[in-house]
């Protein structure tokens, strides 16, 4: 690099070079940078936002998340912060319900998203925001950094590894030549309401089913200080064409939402008597593990830009955590060996846990059921057994294949 662009850099607060580039500061990219710079390596983090800053999710932290954060060593600070739950209620389509137990937590990801960053930071990494990735650097086939947006233009970082770690939004990964479908898994619509009456009569993490919701269901989440998440998601959302292109289904979201307020009474009272913190706001999902190649000589790819949120449940917390670690560790474990060789334990580690993606998508179709989940709930209120396999699942224990499949609701009608 010139000397003229390496005065460049430094009026936009970008390094020339670094060991491993992290673009964007999620759960994903500041679990993978904590954990290289604990382990020594030189990383430069850079999002597109500045901290604090808003992400539209369901913020519901289940037991995987909980697990990760503890490996992190930031539980800790999450759980002061978070408003405990003890159960998931599955309400099903003609109002039954029954409660799962867990260890279940909730926190808005503007709270959540910051302390991971400040937790990368304390480890050694660096950050650099407002910073949008453009496209690779390359050298004869291979990544060797990034080309950077910044507020005074656009810069060069070299990089001996690049994590793409930008979630859902498909713009870094086609950019990277990574992306495999453009349109997403899914999509989701949430937001804020404060109401404190109903503080401690929406104590649970409730999720619900109802045929006016068909493909997906509805949520509501008690947050801290009488603030409730609540929205609602659509599986299945996009029907795939050539080229990894597709289109909307005919639905729109904003109704799939207003339908879910009129069907849930819980749902329609929140919103009546509270005080809405901001306007709802929609996401695309990507999940299952699939839609975009996991690494190329130079690269990887993790989080939810690798599809790391499961198809039935949406939940994508805790595996994008996960996933991040899988890259750190990878990184760390074979610093020394060449391309080859590391991006092939990245993708054996992801490939070991893609099995539970694959469950998690045979599931997801009772949300173009919904009328099946009426069954699950009666059996699980007549049978402890079930239930406590429901909360293996919830627990990651069970295998939610083998309670939702075809098979397994055959299988509930007798036991």
């Amino acid at each position: 690099m010139s000397a003229a662009a390496a005065a460049e850099n430094a009026d936009a607060g970008l390094p020339d070079r670094c060991e491993v580039l992290v673009v964007g500061a999620g759960p994903a990219g500041s679990a993978c940078a904590r954990r290289l710079a604990a382990a020594g390596f030189d990383v430069l983090l850079v999002d597109q936002h500045d901290f604090p800053r808003d992400k539209v999710c369901g913020d519901g932290l289940i037991p995987d998340a909980h697990a990760a954060l503890r490996r992190l060593g930031v539980y800790d600070e999450v759980a002061a912060e978070a408003q405990p739950v003890a159960h998931v209620r599955c309400v099903a389509t003609r109002g039954r319900w029954c409660d799962v137990p867990g260890t279940l937590s909730v926190l808005p990801r503007r709270r959540l998203d910051h302390i991971l960053v400040r937790h990368a930071l304390r480890a050694g990494a660096r950050l650099a925001t407002p910073v949008r990735f453009e496209a690779p650097l390359e050298e004869g086939g291979r990544v060797v950094g990034a080309r950077l947006k910044t507020a005074v233009g656009a810069r060069a970082v070299h990089a001996r590894w690049v994590v793409i770690a930008t979630g859902a939004v498909p713009q870094a990964l086609i950019a990277a030549g990574m992306c495999e479908r453009h349109t997403p898994s899914g999509v989701a619509l949430r937001g804020y309401v404060r109401n404190e009456a109903m503080v401690g009569r929406i104590a649970q993490l409730q999720i619900v089913w109802h045929p006016r919701m068909k493909g997906g269901y509805g949520w509501i989440f008690p947050g801290p200080g009488g603030v409730f998440n609540i929205g609602a998601g659509l599986t299945g959302s996009h029907v795939r064409t050539a080229r990894g292109k597709g289109r909307m289904q005919d639905v729109n979201l904003r109704r799939f939402f207003e339908a879910f307020c009129e069907v849930y009474a819980p749902a329609r009272e929140l919103m009546a008597g509270g005080a809405p913190q901001g306007e709802l706001k929609g996401a695309p999902l990507r999940c299952s593990l699939i839609g975009a190649k996991w690494s190329r000589p130079g690269l990887l790819v993790t989080g939810e830009a690798a599809g790391s949120t499961y198809a039935f449940s949406g939940e994508g917390i805790g595996k994008a955590l996960e996933t991040g670690l899988l890259a750190a560790d990878a990184l760390v474990a074979a610093r020394d060996d060449d391309d080859a060789a590391l991006r092939a334990r990245y993708e054996a580690a992801l490939q070991a846990i893609k099995p539970k993606f694959d469950l998690y998508e045979l599931a997801s179709h009772v949300n173009h059921r919904p009328w099946l989940t009426d069954l699950v709930v009666w059996r699980a209120n007549a049978s402890p057994r079930i239930l406590g396999r429901m909360s293996g699942v919830l627990e990651e224990t069970q295998n939610p294949g083998r309670l939702l499949s075809w098979k397994g609701i055959v299988k509930l009608m007798f036991e």
